[in-house]
Parts: structure tokens; C-alpha cells; sequence
């Protein structure tokens, strides 16, 4: 006998976007704003927005007066990090030796490995991030606990074990080889099942050498829907290493370029010290930046050109990045986007930012017909805000004039606090207890 559909319907105020909004523009049309509406979901799927109420075929669920968003898409994260968030006083460099490198060679623990995943699946849960682009650790079991704890969730995750085989301490690195095996092995395992990707991992380019760059660009040539993610011009001092490391390479950039790195499914995280020609190779490899504003406030790593990136014809997603951010919230990351574009002369729009953390994360993922907004088919992947959770943000709620206004005040103010409820394929993931 076959299973009869589940069919959810929520209730509340339901906002995404149909396009890209515009730089700069309040009134942008591609904002879809659809307040005292019903998602109606069916199988995990949506399959419908309507104002009248459903009828008593779905089980409703009312969040009226509340603010529902997509899934939250956090492009660039570091699961073993937790465990050196908040870590005082140095830039990038000496960040990674005095407190990541440390931290992620404890997961070579499979139990370490195991309870890191879930704390961390978990911990993007209740912020309202349900999809997400992961860097585990160098060590395979970390790449396969990362995995099964987002399949027990229903998440939509692309990670894969990170490539480093230098200039990183023992019990971090690896071989080409040895690598190479991890990599095929763990593809075959997890890449395309249920909702989960591989990701060729390259830590960054001092840590592998041209070996093993070589190696990552002959996996991702062998099959094309695999992921490529790495970092890139992040730091000024990082940036002059890779000079020396790799003297004939045009730029940062260009070393991936010439391993073969380039290409639609590349993420590349952070991407500050770029500079014409960078923005157009990015631009025709179809290849985009993962924009990480808190890290980059935290570590002093520079400000992110993401209008000159735009206006290059290049994609731009947010991320939280951490360990080096401050906070696995998207909310709070959008808020210190805007402060980042402040201090480099621009104005970001909530809709440029909301829209980089839901449909625009999709479509640089090329996931846009899966997650990232409430068109009909795309897995009901949803989150459920409050407006407001302490008595200001209320009160600026209560005088906010028009709607780009109260959802700029929102991305400044709100927080983990905020969020009511977290739907993965329309499954409650996460609900907030009673106070």
C-alpha cells in the first residue's frame, strides 16, 4: 500500500525573490513580499502559495504575523572551528597555526569527528542555515561524519575531506596518493545520495603542493558536477606567500586557474585582494566568491569589493566562516556585510544581502531548482522569524516605514533568538522552547 502525501501548510508572512535585486535599489520588483499567506507543502515539496486558507486535507501550522524566509544557504563554514571560535589576537597566518591547525587534528578521532558533525549540523539549525558548503578536516572520517549527520537531518550539504600536503603540522597532512583515494572513495560513498554533494577540497594553495593541486583539478575534469572549494586572497601576508610559492602564476587566483580549479561549481571564500582580471575570470568560469564579512572583520583581513564584483558580471553568496567569524547566524553575518560595504563607500541593500543568502547562494550553486526560494517544486526547505525578540528591536519594528526599512532593522537586530521554527523537506528540524 502506498503511503498517503503528507501535506503541511504554513501560515504567516511569506517573503523571497523571483530575481537578483539591483545595487542599491529599496524598491527592487524582483522582491516577492506576500504577507498573511499559506506555503503549502507536500512531500517535502512546495506546491503552492495562497492567501485563502487550505483546505482540510493539509495540517496547517499558523505563524501569523511572523516572517517566513527560505532556508538560510551558508556558503563557506568550517565544522571542526567551533572549538576555537572567539580565539584572541592574530591575523590569519598565525590564527591557523596558534589555534585551527591545533583543534582539527583532533578529529582524527572518529568519536571526536562524530560529535563535532552533530554539534555542528545542529548548531546551522538554529540559526536557520539548512543548506550549506562545509570544510571538515584532512581526515576522511570527518568528511564521512560530516555526511551522515546531514543525511539524518535531510540537509542539503556539499563537503569533502580537505587536500593539505604542506606546511601543515603532523597529523594534519597528507599525500597526494593516500589523498587521491580518500577522495574517489568518498565520492562514490556520499556524492549525488539523497541530498548530498562532494566538494574537492583544497585547503588553500600554500598548504598543497602543485601535486596535489594537479590531482584536485584531474577530479574535478573526470566528473563535472563535482564541487571545487578553497580560499582565496584573503589576507595581504597570505597573498605574498603564494607569490613566492608559485612565482609563474599570474595571481592568487590564477594558480587554481591553472590546476584545473576554475569552473561553475567552484567556491572560492573570501576573495578580497583581487584584483580587474581576477573579477573576469571569475566571471567566465562561472566560478563565484563566498563573501565572509565577519571573519574578515574579526581576523583584519580587509574589505570585500563586492560592487566592483558585481559590476564585473561575478556572483557573490554569504558565508559565515566560521571559526574565524563570530557566529554561525546569517542574520548577523548579513548586518556586518552592510558595515563592511559601509566602510568601503557603498550601501548594501537588505535585498542584495538576503537575496546572497537564499536564491543568489542557489543559483551560484547551481541548486536554484532545489533551495533558495518558495517557487513551486523547490524542497521546503523554510524558516519562521520573529519580527523582533527584545523590547527595542519592537519598538523600531513598531516606527519602521515601508517594508525595506523593517527588513533592514531586522538583518541589524535580530539574532538566533529570533528564529521560531526551521523546516528541513518540510520536516521540523528545529523548533525554539518555550521561554
Amino acid at each position: 500500500m502506498t503511503a498517503a502525501p503528507t501535506r503541511l501548510a504554513l501560515h504567516g508572512d511569506l517573503l523571497d525573490f523571483a530575481g537578483a535585486p539591483g545595487w542599491g535599489d529599496v524598491d527592487a520588483p524582483t522582491v516577492r513580499w506576500r504577507p498573511d499567506h499559506w506555503l503549502l507543502v507536500e512531500d517535502g515539496r512546495i506546491v503552492a502559495v495562497q492567501a485563502e486558507a487550505p483546505d482540510a486535507s493539509w495540517r496547517p501550522v499558523d505563524h501569523a504575523g511572523r516572517l517566513v524566509l527560505p532556508g538560510f544557504i551558508d556558503t563557506h563554514v568550517h565544522m571542526p572551528q567551533l572549538d576555537v571560535i572567539a580565539s584572541y589576537g592574530t591575523e590569519l597566518l598565525d590564527w591557523l597555526n596558534n589555534y585551527t591547525f591545533p583543534a582539527e587534528t583532533r578529529f582524527a578521532d572518529p568519536e571526536r569527528s562524530h560529535a563535532g558533525a552533530e554539534l555542528f549540523a545542529d548548531a546551522l539549525l538554529a540559526n536557520g542555515t539548512t543548506s550549506a558548503v562545509v570544510f571538515p578536516t584532512a581526515h576522511k572520517v570527518s568528511a564521512d561524519a560530516m555526511f551522515a549527520s546531514a543525511q539524518r537531518r535531510g540537509m542539503r550539504i556539499v563537503t569533502g575531506k580537505v587536500l593539505q600536503d604542506r606546511h601543515s603540522p603532523d597529523g594534519l597532512r597528507d599525500d597526494v596518493a593516500q589523498a587521491e583515494r580518500d577522495c574517489v572513495d568518498l565520492i562514490e560513498r556520499w556524492h549525488g545520495t539523497d541530498r548530498l554533494s562532494y566538494a574537492v577540497t583544497v585547503r588553500f594553495a600554500p598548504t598543497s603542493s602543485p601535486e596535489q593541486l594537479a590531482m584536485a583539478g584531474a577530479l574535478c575534469a573526470a566528473d563535472p558536477t563535482l564541487y571545487m572549494q578553497t580560499h582565496v586572497a584573503e589576507n595581504r601576508d597570505e597573498v605574498r606567500w603564494v607569490r613566492e610559492l608559485f612565482p609563474k602564476a599570474r595571481s592568487y587566483l590564477g594558480v587554481y586557474a591553472d590546476a584545473g580549479l576554475l569552473h561553475p561549481r567552484s567556491v572560492l571564500a573570501h576573495g578580497i585582494w583581487l584584483d580587474d582580471d581576477d573579477r573576469a575570470a571569475l566571471r567566465d568560469s562561472g566560478a563565484h566568491v563566498a563573501h565572509s564579512p565577519s571573519s574578515n572583520l574579526f581576523l583584519g583581513s580587509g574589505l570585500y569589493g563586492w560592487r566592483p564584483l558585481a559590476d564585473a558580471g561575478a556572483r557573490t553568496s554569504l558565508a559565515t566562516d566560521v571559526g574565524g567569524g563570530t557566529s554561525l547566524s546569517m542574520v548577523r553575518t548579513m548586518a556586518d556585510a552592510y558595515k563592511v560595504q559601509a566602510l568601503a563607500g557603498q550601501r548594501l541593500t537588505a535585498w542584495v544581502a538576503l537575496h546572497a543568502a537564499t536564491r543568489g547562494a542557489a543559483e551560484a550553486l547551481q541548486l536554484g531548482d532545489e533551495i533558495g526560494s518558495f517557487e513551486p517544486g523547490r524542497m521546503a526547505d523554510v524558516c519562521v522569524w520573529d519580527w523582533a525578540a527584545e523590547p527595542v528591536a519592537h519598538r523600531r519594528m513598531e516606527v519602521a516605514a515601508g517594508l525595506h526599512e523593517k527588513v533592514f532593522a531586522f538583518m541589524t537586530l535580530a539574532d538566533d533568538r529570533n528564529l521560531a521554527a526551521a523546516y528541513v523537506a518540510g520536516h521540523e528540524r528545529y523548533a525554539r522552547r518555550p521561554a
